[in-house]
Formats: structure tokens, C-alpha cells, sequence
């Protein structure tokens, strides 16, 4: 397995704008992928986390964000 991560400090409002524009676009990438698969059942667990994390970087306030990928080597091309 291969893991990536990047950290982004956020310590102004332009910081804090700048991420919550991240998870606002994650979130929404998220969703109409989701769309596709679901057909109308309820919310994934996925999605209610990634708005979770949208909803908390609503306002604007120090802190940092981590964005870890994994990948499994395992998998076919």
C-alpha cells in the first residue's frame, strides 16, 4: 500500500477560505458521484461525512487540514 499526504496550516481567513473551498468542491464531487450509484436510497455514510467536514470549515477559524490518500497495490489496472 502507498500513502500520501499533504498538510495545509490554516492560520488566516484567506487560509480558512482556501480550504473550505476544497471541501466544498470534494463534497460536491463526492455527492454526484454518489448520485450515479444510488439511484434515490438515503445518504451515503461517505457523503454525511464529507459534509460534515464541509458544514465545520463554514466558519472561518485556525486549525489544519490533512488529506491522506491510500493507495491499495493490490488493485488491477
Amino acid at each position: 500500500m502507498s500513502r500520501y499526504e499533504a498538510s495545509f496550516e490554516i492560520d488566516s481567513k484567506t487560509d480558512s477560505y482556501a480550504a473550505r473551498r476544497i471541501l466544498e468542491r470534494v463534497y460536491d464531487t463526492v455527492r454526484e458521484e454518489s448520485r450515479s450509484v444510488r439511484d434515490g436510497s438515503e445518504e451515503t455514510t461517505l457523503l454525511q461525512e464529507f459534509k460534515t467536514l464541509r458544514d465545520a470549515a463554514k466558519r472561518p477559524t485556525t486549525g489544519k487540514l490533512t488529506i491522506t490518500y491510500e493507495r491499495y497495490d493490490d488493485l488491477d489496472d
